[in-house]
């Protein structure tokens, strides 16, 4: 089924596929998959902490870590799996995985159990997470991609909304095992929505068989292609800025403005305002580029962090220092709405021939990096916000000299 340029939302692409709408709602809901599994989280971690690990509660947030790090692993294989064996049976593989690891860990009873069963839901996770990017890419080019990718996020930062709310009910109700039983059914529903409603997008005269040196060959292909080199290596710090903000949030919540209780209602009232940022993007992308898109993103960040930072080393506090946070919680989110999908459409262009493999690489490097970058930010909390936001405008920095390096590196190409 070759990728098609512009379809009007409700119109279906062929017999037996889902109108636009519908299959925007799905792939959402298959990337949601990983956002439900992290923020869900995040309000059981004190809970967690007093169970599993009460003489060191900080490596607790490892919980949510060692899942990003099982989904960057599972990320180097799914995609060429599902080029090899089709797109659905990938997907269903992997949340079967996800299925089971997540009634492992309801029952575990040491922080070991619980991250070992993290971890290889992480691995199942990969699964729907980057299928649906291939499944994208299949039906999909160019800044049409970026445009359905962004309207995936929207609907995407939805579930990030109503995770920590939905986490802390289910702890209030029957404590925080209840929150993997969510799991099962989540993945569960979406996996025979997919199942059910959505035909197979890779046709078997389009495979290539899983070989190792077929990989291995993709992955020199992607590095040495600079901007897609430059693209994978700006989407390491854009999640590593992202996954040490969902890392350290609720302890800066809890520690630094004890609002531990209220922490699930500003955690979703970020997420439905940063939900703006997905739909701003998906109506400028196609008139002004997904390059120049990331760039002022990158700008915007490092000026609301610097501003953040001297605020903090000049002595605010109290509610003016949490106004001043949350407004920064806030551009964070709103920033990654604005700069994921347009990278991985960057990354992804050039990449159609293999897309379900680049799809894996470009994921596996940058989910993997991500938390290298991630981790040490997060165990680096002392009781204040100055740690994350620090880390945050440093990345951003980096990103944004990289992104003017992929610019140079494109004016290079285009005068060969």
């Amino acid at each position: 089924m070759p990728p098609q340029e512009d379809i009007p939302l409700s119109q279906p692409r062929a017999i037996g596929m889902p109108g636009r709408v519908e299959l925007i709602a799905l792939m959402a809901m298959m990337l949601a998959t990983v956002a439900f599994s992290i923020d869900a989280m995040l309000p059981a971690l004190p809970d967690m902490a007093a169970d599993l690990n009460p003489s060191a509660a900080n490596t607790v947030q490892l919980v949510v870590t060692i899942f990003v790090l099982g989904l960057g692993v599972g990320t180097l294989f799914t995609g060429p799996l599902s080029d090899s064996f089709g797109r659905k049976p990938i997907v269903l593989a992997g949340a079967s995985i996800y299925i089971a690891a997540a009634a492992l860990a309801a029952q575990a009873e040491s922080l070991e159990m619980l991250l070992a069963a993290r971890m290889l839901q992480g691995l199942g996770a990969a699964g729907p997470r980057v299928v649906a990017v291939a499944i994208i890419r299949d039906l999909f080019v160019g800044r049409q991609m970026a445009q359905i990718m962004s309207f995936v996020m929207m609907i995407f930062t939805i579930v990030p909304a109503v995770a920590p709310l939905v986490g802390a009910q289910l702890i209030s109700v029957a404590g925080w095992p209840a929150i993997f039983w969510a799991f099962v059914l989540f993945a569960g529903v979406v996996s025979l929505w997919m199942m059910l409603r959505l035909p197979e997008t890779l046709p078997a005269t389009a495979r290539r068989p899983f070989r190792a040196p077929a990989l291995l060959a993709a992955v020199k292909e992607m590095l040495r292609h600079p901007v897609v080199r430059l693209s994978i290596a700006v989407q390491c710090l854009v999640l590593g800025m992202l996954f040490a903000t969902i890392s350290s949030i609720q302890p800066i919540y809890e520690v630094t403005f004890q609002k531990a209780d209220s922490f699930p209602l500003w955690f979703g009232a970020t997420a439905i305002l940063s939900a703006s940022g997905s739909v701003l993007n998906a109506m400028l992308v196609i008139r002004i580029g997904m390059r120049r898109m990331v760039s002022v993103m990158m700008m915007l960040q490092i000026g609301v962090s610097g501003l953040l930072v001297m605020l903090e080393l000049g002595g605010l506090s109290g509610t003016a220092l949490f106004a001043a946070f949350f407004f920064w919680q806030f551009v964070a989110f709103f920033q990654a709405g604005m700069t994921i999908g347009n990278l991985n459409a960057i990354a992804m262009e050039p990449m159609g021939h293999i897309a379900g493999m680049a799809a894996s690489i470009i994921g596996a490097i940058s989910t993997v990096a991500a938390v290298v970058l991630a981790v040490p930010v997060g165990l680096m909390f002392n009781g204040t916000a100055l740690p994350l936001t620090v880390g945050v405008m440093l990345y951003a920095v980096a990103a944004l000299v990289l992104m003017r390096v992929m610019r140079r590196a494109e004016i290079a190409m285009e005068s060969e």
